[in-house]
């Protein structure tokens, strides 16, 4: 009995445990776990990750990746410390040189600004003939700026080769005063963050960028328009720091003309670039500016098509009335007056969207020519009428004649009687119009003066003018005669269709020669 009781006691505490790990687990897959109908993915134990999840420990080298950057911190506050923003470097010792780079990224457009004429005189304050000899334009240009100097309080040792700052310590930094001098506006670009950088060197050297878009302005001389060049000036200095306090040196700028160039010149052709640099006094002291010439021609092809073709044509159609017969008035006289209205309307269209100018261009001159010619063609017609109707005698015109009377009968004792019977008696002589009438009564010519010598004497009591002109239909007599010029009024058509155009080809030449070489 002893023997079964220890055996039992000894027994309990192994069954115990083991019941109730199994219980245990049954209370964590619940009543679930029995059934092998569930679909899906069977549900994992939380608590177990997987291999690939098991998260690795990395060692991290706090020692040594902490030290760069409390150095790099102990650097920078000390040459900001140490640097006072408010004076330039070598104050009292050396002027600063200042080393300017500039980076074009577009150019243009150039145009005309909405402004009435006395604001246009009010920005040429440094060119009194601006008003009177040049029209003030605008040109948008975005750049980038660089600028160098040496800044001796901004040195340092160590490791770093360079610090990179942006435009948020701008403000604890000594920067150039450097501003535009033909600027209207200046906008300066801030997205996503400001395009102002500065980056100081180990040895003191400071590099600062800043990217800008310049509205400028532009003098343009319009004499030789539209075959004129200029040249658009971006002129900068120091706003407050004279020539012995700061010192502007250009680098070499070299810029490159090529398609890629994302510019807007429009009717313009960019043709190179050049700068200067000069001193200028003020008030304030002498200022040393450089300036930046970018230098434009402008397009032919719009003004050939838009100007000159329609003007050559317009007057080459006038001369059509020279192959259209005297006695067609209406159709020549339509034709002449077309020809100068139209002329007039284009020359008006040119000045619509040009601006206004106290002098001539050479567009001007060039219509002006084209409107005296299609003038000239109106006004030949006109003088041919008038010749022709004027020194000619119509057909049937009377003419009063007394009779005749001889000598013999002209002595004294007859010469009351025979006045007075000639006061009382007259007669109608009728004559015709024709060759014959233009013989005897008109202007004779010298090849016909040959053939009747009586006509000498009538020829006298012509006008001045008339000795110059042969109105005789017939006339065989040459253009030069007895070391005079004689006009054929009947001719006067065919010396037209000879001298205007040969006139107008002439005048072409001399123009374009000129323009192109002026």
């Amino acid at each position: 009995m002893l023997t079964k009781v220890l055996l039992i006691l000894l027994g309990f505490p192994i069954i115990l445990p083991s019941r109730i790990e199994e219980t245990h687990v049954e209370s964590e897959m619940g009543p679930c776990a029995h059934h092998d109908d569930v679909y899906g993915p069977k549900p994992q134990d939380p608590k177990k990750k997987l291999p690939s999840e098991e998260i690795k420990p990395t060692v991290i080298d706090t020692h040594r990746d902490l030290g760069k950057l409390p150095a790099a911190t102990q650097i920078l506050d000390s040459i900001l410390n140490n640097s006072d923003y408010k004076l330039r470097p070598g104050i009292g010792e050396k002027p600063t040189v200042v080393t300017v780079e500039l980076s074009v990224n577009t150019l243009g457009p150039i145009s005309i600004p909405d402004m009435p004429l006395y604001s246009q005189e009010t920005m040429c304050v440094h060119k009194l003939s601006c008003a009177s000899e040049s029209l003030f334009k605008e040109y948008s240009i975005d750049i980038t700026l660089y600028q160098t100097w040496y800044d001796e309080r901004l040195r340092y040792n160590g490791s770093f080769e360079s610090f990179v700052l942006n435009g948020n310590m701008m403000s604890q930094l000594w920067i150039p005063d450097t501003f535009f001098r033909n600027s209207k506006e200046i906008r300066v670009y801030s997205v996503t963050v400001h395009s102002q950088v500065v980056r100081i060197h180990r040895d003191g050297k400071v590099l600062y960028t800043d990217r800008m878009t310049i509205d400028a302005g532009c003098s343009f001389h319009m004499l030789k328009f539209p075959m004129d060049s200029h040249s658009c000036p971006l002129s900068f200095s120091s706003s407050s720091y004279p020539e012995n306090e700061i010192m502007y040196k250009w680098k070499d700028f070299k810029l490159e003309i090529n398609e890629n160039n994302s510019w807007k010149l429009l009717q313009f052709d960019f043709t190179g670039v050049s700068n200067e640099t000069k001193i200028i006094s003020t008030m304030a002291g002498d200022f040393m500016v450089i300036t930046l010439f970018f230098n434009v021609s402008r397009r032919f092809g719009f003004n050939a098509v838009q100007n000159y073709v329609p003007s050559s044509m317009t007057t080459i159609m006038s001369w059509i009335s020279f192959w259209i017969k005297k006695e067609s008035a209406p159709a020549r006289t339509s034709l002449g007056i077309t020809s100068v209205l139209t002329i007039t309307t284009l020359g008006s269209c040119t000045q619509k969207n040009f601006p206004r100018e106290s002098y001539m261009t050479a567009l001007d001159v060039y219509i002006a020519i084209c409107f005296l010619f299609c003038l000239c063609a109106l006004v030949e017609f006109a003088v041919l009428n008038f010749l022709i109707h004027n020194h000619t005698r119509s057909r049937a015109s009377p003419r009063l004649r007394y009779p005749p009377t001889r000598a013999r009968d002209l002595t004294p004792t007859r010469t009351h009687a025979k006045q007075q019977q000639q006061e009382d008696i007259f007669m109608y002589d009728f004559e015709e119009s024709g060759e014959e009438s233009d013989e005897e009564d008109g202007p004779s010519c010298p090849a016909q003066q040959s053939l009747n010598p009586s006509l000498t004497q009538r020829r006298r009591s012509c006008c001045r003018i008339c000795k110059y002109l042969c109105v005789v239909r017939s006339c065989d007599g040459s253009f030069w005669q007895q070391g005079r010029l004689f006009i054929h009024i009947y001719r006067l058509d065919n010396y037209s269709q000879v001298i205007f155009p040969v006139t107008f080809i002439f005048f072409n030449v001399l123009y374009w020669v000129i323009c192109f070489n002026l």
